[in-house]
Formats: structure tokens, sequence, C-alpha cells
């Protein structure tokens, strides 16, 4: 049988057609590589069937609602340490909940490395089964002495005036924190604290016990884990063992007491949505997969895959494909592990949410690699267990009573909204794409089952998108944007159109919210960025250092935005989703 018969055989697709309907075929070394990956795995394919038919995710209960989104590092006041926390969080909520906001969508708050703070894109995590702990605020913490906070005010003072999150400072600040309130812990901790601690330690079990064994390691061996010592290159109960006799003891004890207070005060999040009468509450992301060299790697492969790397192919935004870096689950080893670790990583984001959004969904039903070394113009394309994920996905949101939305942007397969509107999975709809051969399609044809928003953190922010700032950005970057200045003067016309301001082509913000507001969908998000009037995009793809990607702080703190936002204006709009 040759190689293409093969691949086929194991459901790789030997070629494809791309966002621009151009037809693209796998070269044979791309599927020899990705064939000999697979195969691996596919030999280890044994499980209990999962029952699929009929299952639906949790729809929620409310008609139409709104949700006001936010990059949670951004957020300024004069409280935190220079980088956006869980009690501002709160502040967030309590302040959008008065103005009819059903909900506060986030970033990915998954774990990344704490020893390389400026490896700050919270779509690369080390981990999606733990949390970031940059996020506490331990002011808030019993265990941290105020004196010690009061000896660095002026360093405080200096990480919450810099114009960017700066990652290093902020880090070295909350790491020497984490330490003293730990050392406080243990040697003062009364009887009820210790005893939420051990209980936390006995609901998140094995999992966090191997994480804290594998941060121990990470940072001992400094390697990438497949070159660790053969004993230490898959998680083992005798490594574990090992540790906690020895003297790492005390710093795995260490990774959970982060763990500990990151959960207690996300959870303060959630409860305090709740209890002001959120309908949804916290809407939060999951990333489409986790580096290699990270913990979700190691504990879990037999169902990621680490040699090959997820992407995306060419398509209107992204020219020249997309190489994320990452490693994504692999549907022969999620079946050899009857679908736990995808339960794994939906429990993780939904025990504090109302909504969780997956990243590039269309990896429920295929999913797009790259092998090391390959451009990604010329990865493929491989099926994925649509049924059964999407069934598990189900039983998860119906646990947790938690709305699930997919991200269906970019070069999405043919039938894919169907199918996820038959499993109660909200498709993602973008205004700024929403256009035919007239202009902007009027937003009541959109789908109802969908979030609405005019933009996403990948994309152009309104005002940056009306000057043209993102085509310049890109151009002076050496970054194809995709359309010209010319196309963008054309659209803003169109889009004045749709508004009914025929022959302008200056519009603000808050007639497209009232425009959006209308459609059907049962979701509308709306960015802060873009009610604060910011031209500067939270993220550009295809860019590392060449922009201050996941860095840009909000000009003014949470007190101050009814300064800067129509707050009166923004309420009427969204009077029929309140």
């Amino acid at each position: 049988m040759d190689i293409v018969a093969r691949a086929r055989d194991a459901g790789i697709h030997t070629e494809y057609y791309d966002a621009n309907g151009n037809q693209r075929r796998a070269d044979d070394s791309v599927l020899r590589v990705v064939l000999a990956a697979v195969s691996q795995q596919i030999q280890l394919e044994r499980h209990a069937p999962i029952a699929h038919e009929g299952k639906v995710a949790f729809q929620g209960d409310f008609n139409r609602a709104w949700l006001l989104t936010c990059q949670l590092y951004s957020l300024r006041s004069d409280r935190n340490w220079g980088i956006g926390d869980f009690s501002g969080l709160i502040d967030l909520i309590l302040l959008s909940r008065t103005w009819g906001c059903a909900g506060v969508g986030l970033n990915p708050l998954h774990a990344l490395f704490d020893d390389r703070p400026a490896d700050c894109s919270p779509y690369a995590p080390n981990s999606r089964l733990f949390l970031n702990t940059l996020y506490i605020d331990w002011t808030n913490v019993p265990e941290l002495p105020r004196g010690w906070i009061d000896a660095r005010a002026g360093e405080l003072a200096r990480a919450q005036q810099s114009e960017l999150v700066d990652y290093d400072t902020v880090a070295l600040l909350k790491r020497a924190a984490a330490r003293e309130a730990f050392q406080v812990f243990k040697e003062h901790a009364g009887a009820d604290r210790r005893e939420n601690f051990e209980t936390f330690l006995r609901r998140r079990g094995h999992s966090l016990r191997y994480f804290a064994c594998f941060e121990v390691m990470r940072k001992k061996l400094s390697s990438a884990w497949w070159d660790w010592p053969e004993q230490w290159r898959r998680p083992s109960d005798s490594m574990i063992d090992a540790l906690r006799s020895g003297e790492y003891a005390d710093e795995m004890s260490f990774v959970e007491f982060t763990q500990w207070i990151a959960d207690q005060q996300l959870a303060a999040c959630a409860e305090t949505a709740k209890r002001v009468g959120m309908k949804i509450g916290l809407y939060l992301d999951v990333a489409v997969g986790v580096q290699a060299g990270g913990f979700d790697a190691w504990y879990e492969q037999t169902a990621i895959s680490r040699s090959l790397s997820v992407g995306a192919p060419p398509d209107a935004l992204n020219t020249a494909g997309q190489d994320w870096g990452l490693s994504g689950f692999s549907g022969p080893g999620l079946r050899a592990r009857s679908f736990e670790p995808l339960r794994d990583i939906l429990e993780s984001a939904m025990r504090y949410s109302g909504a969780i959004r997956l990243d590039h969904v269309m990896g429920l039903r295929r999913i797009f690699l790259i092998p090391q070394g390959v451009s990604a113009r010329d990865g493929v394309y491989i099926d994925m267990p649509f049924d059964e994920m999407a069934g598990v996905i189900a039983d998860e949101s119906q646990r947790f009573r938690c709305i699930v939305i997919g991200e269906d942007l970019g070069t999405v397969p043919e039938g894919l909204r169907d199918q996820l509107k038959s499993r109660g999975i909200l498709s993602y709809t973008v205004m700024m794409f929403e256009r035919n051969g007239e202009g902007f399609i009027d937003p009541a044809h959109f789908r109802s089952n969908s979030l609405v928003t005019f933009n996403t953190h990948d994309l152009a922010t309104f005002k940056g998108w009306h000057t043209g700032w993102d085509i310049a950005t890109k151009q002076k970057l050496g970054i194809d944007p995709g359309e010209s200045v010319r196309d963008r003067r054309a659209a803003r016309e169109a889009l004045c159109r749709r508004l009914g301001r025929d022959g302008q082509t200056d519009v603000d913000f808050l007639s497209v919210v009232i425009e959006l507001a209308r459609s059907p969908s049962r979701l509308l998000a709306v960015g802060i960025e873009d009610l604060l009037g910011l031209e500067e995009q939270p993220n550009i793809p295809g860019t590392v250092d060449e922009h201050p990607n996941w860095r840009r702080k909000l000009p003014v703190g949470v007190e101050s935005f009814a300064e800067r936002i129509d707050i009166e204006g923004l309420a009427s709009a969204m009077a029929s989703r309140s």
C-alpha cells in the first residue's frame, strides 16, 4: 500500500481546499512524518465505547444577554502590583453588573511557566489543568504580613506605573510574596486554614501532585522532559514518593499552596458574580493546545502528541498560514484514555464559569498538524472523533450548567456549524467578517445559536479598524495585512451604509453596539478596549517580540471607567439584553 493510501486509512487528509478555494496536496515526506506519529497512537486505541447520541450542551436559562470581555492582565488599579489580578476582576464584576452585564469574559487563565514570565501568551500554556498564579492578589492573602508589603512600596509603585506589564518585575515581586506567605502558613496557620488546604489537595488529587512534581523536576533538571533521565520521563507514583520523602517535599508543597490560593480567589470571583445575579458569570477561554515542554504534554503522553504542532492553513487573515507551536489532543490517544483528558480540561474551566469558549473548535472535527521544520502552508489535516468529543463536552456542560461557545473562525469544514448547533454548542460570529458583495450583512440575519461580537483579541480594535492602525502596523512589521487602505475605506463606507449613514466614513462604536444588540444571537460580547476607545489591539498574530503582545495595560483603572464610557448610552443599547 502506498503512502497516500496508508495516510487516508489513518484519517489523514492528503489534500484539502484552503479558505481561498485553493487545492493543496500534501507532500509525501510530510505524510510519512505524520503517519509515523499517528500510527504509534492508533496501536494504543482500546476503549469502552462513549455514549454520545442525542447529548446536547447546557443552554442557559436566559433569552438574549451580553458580556463584557477584557484581558485580565490589562486591568489597572491603585492596589495591584503592575498586573490585573483576581481582586480587580471582582471590582469589574461588581461594576459591569450595574450596567446590566450578564458576565465577564477573560483571556485563558491557564498556568504558564512561572520561571519564564516574559513567555506570557495565555494561549501557549504549560498546563490547561491549573491556574496562572500571577493573577493572585497577595495583599488579600492572610499569611502575607502587611509590613512585608509596606517595605516594598516603592517597587510596587514602579510596577503599577509602567506603561506595559513588566512581567519580570511582577513575577519577582509575587514570587517573593508567595514564599513569605507560604513560610507564615507553615509556621502559624490555624486549624481552619490547614483543613481548607487539605480539602483542596484531596479534591484536586492525582493531577495536582504530579503538577507539583513536574514543576520541581523541570527546574531541577533545566531541560525538556523528554531529555530527562529515563526514570523521570513518564509520571509514576514512585517518582512522587521519592520527591515527597526527600529534599524537594517543601518545594512541592509550595507549588500546591500557590495553586490553592489561586483557586480560592478565582472561586471568589465566580461566587461574587453569582451573588450579584449575573446570568452567566465568568466566561473563560480554553486554549487549543499546550506547549510540548509543559506539564500537560508530559502528564498525558498518550492523549497529547508532542511531535506535531497544531496550526491553521492560509486564510484571508493569515495568508502564510499559522504554526502555533502547540501540542494538541490525538484522536486515537483520547480514545485510548476513554476521553478522560478532555473531561479534565473542561472541568478545570467549568468549575469556575457559566460559559467557556473553545479556541479553534474546528479541532473537534479535524485538526491541522505541522511537523517540525515544515512550513504552515504544508501541514495536513487529520480527522478527530467529533461525535465522542461533542458527547463528552455535552456531559460536562450539563454537569456544571456551563454554556459552550466554539470559536469557528478561519477554514471551517462544511457542515460543522450544523453539527455544533445539533450539539448545543454556540458558534462565534464576528461582525467584521460578516460581509457579502453588497456590504455588511444585516445582524437580523445572524445565527441565533451564536455569540456575536465586532472583533476578537487577534483583530483590530474598533478604533484601530476605523483608523487603519492595524494595517499600518502590520505593514511596518512586514506582515501581509490581508487588505489595503482602499479596501478599509470601502469597508468603513459599507459599515456606515449598514448603520443608515450613507456617504459618511465616520461612525462611533456605540452605534455598532446598537446594531449588534438587535441581532437574534443569544450572546453579544463587547470588549472593554472598544468601550474605552483604544486603538492598539492586544495581540498581532505572527509576532512574538516585534509587538508588545499580551502586555498592554488599559489607560485607566476600573474605578475610572465611568469617566471614559457612555454608560447611559450603553445601557440603552443593551436594554433588550439586560
